[in-house]
């Protein structure tokens, strides 16, 4: 009798090891092969580099290959279209920014598909960053002002290069114009370097791109920047738009992951706390704020909740200035 109840309990630790490995086994099973992260921009943008970063980042935690795809067009619509319609399966992954998910839809409604709220899962929000408008430094604007009055004086003679109708500069663009007049020659780019070369080969007048992307050619002296949506320390004579007096703020980009709504809970465990490792690693951070970018993670419900009261603001300057169709 004794060994009949030795060996029923032996049956059952047996099952229990073989319920905890399937168990274990079952929550490390994603991902077991290769994750695509799609960056909706083109190669060596102010996107892509810290999206590879992090997709390094993940792919180094997971073990297994987390594999950049640029996916450019559409003012990064485009590649974060192709996410939201995508397997919801956690295999498909995208780096994208608040143009995706808020300005594009208010400026260009008919071109994105979409619904961020509905069709995208909101998976941490990595950093944020400021834009500058640039001219050339052999230009005779010194300061903001002066290229303010050129332009109220010349309307639509200046030509602005941006990363794109329904980017965070166009939308930053009208706003200046609505606010102190102005009329310039938007000239969208589909982001990338042509952005700032546009203005160093003098097929624009004026750029409105990323710092990271215009400090560069500032300390080589070729460029001068006039104004940045945020204050930075390291250019303190270089005001913002509430240093000349207006109420309005020009809100800073911000990059985040998301993942087509509807991922599974068991996709999410896993996926989560592992964004959040790679966009807080150290080293990656260091590597990221030297290109003037602002590392701050966001959860998921911070992430949600940051998007959704932008778009409401955006939405109220949108209509205020006549943007809207």
């Amino acid at each position: 009798m004794k060994r009949l109840i030795l060996f029923f309990a032996i049956m059952l630790l047996m099952v229990v090891g073989l319920g905890i490995g399937a168990s274990t086994t079952f929550a490390q099973s994603y991902p077991n092969r290769s994750v695509q992260f799609v960056i909706p921009a083109t190669p060596g943008s102010a996107i892509d580099i810290p999206g590879r970063i992090v997709a390094d980042e993940l792919s180094k935690n997971f073990g297994s290959p987390f594999v950049p795809i640029n996916k450019p067009g559409g003012s990064f619509t485009l590649g974060t279209d192709f996410v939201a319609r995508s397997k919801k399966d956690g295999y498909t992954l995208v780096y994208t920014n608040n143009p995706a998910i808020v300005y594009s839809r208010i400026l260009s409604p008919d071109t994105v598909r979409y619904d961020p709220d509905k069709d995208l899962e909101p998976l941490g929000i990595h950093l944020f960053f400021a834009h500058a408008i640039a001219v050339q430094a052999s230009s005779p604007w010194k300061t903001i002002k002066d290229l303010l009055d050129y332009a109220k004086a010349n309307p639509d003679k200046l030509r602005v290069s941006t990363a794109g109708m329904g980017s965070v500069t166009h939308f930053h663009l009208e706003t200046i114009q609505s606010l102190t007049g102005t009329q310039f020659n938007h000239v969208p780019f589909k982001s990338g370097e042509a952005v700032i070369t546009a203005l160093l080969g003098g097929h624009v007048e004026v750029t409105f791109d990323a710092v990271s992307k215009i400090i560069p050619h500032v300390e080589s002296g070729k460029l001068r920047m006039l104004l940045t949506t945020i204050k930075m320390k390291e250019y303190p004579n270089v005001p913002t738009i509430s240093d000349l007096g207006y109420k309005q703020q020009l809100v800073p980009t911000w990059f985040g992951m998301y993942g087509p709504a509807g991922l599974p809970d068991d996709v999410r465990k896993v996926l989560i706390p592992a964004i959040e490792k790679a966009m807080k690693n150290p080293e990656s951070k260091a590597k990221i704020e030297k290109m003037q970018f602002i590392v701050d993670y966001r959860t998921p419900a911070e992430q949600k909740k940051l998007a959704a009261e932008e778009y409401a603001g955006a939405l109220v300057i949108a209509k205020k200035i006549g943007l809207l169709k």
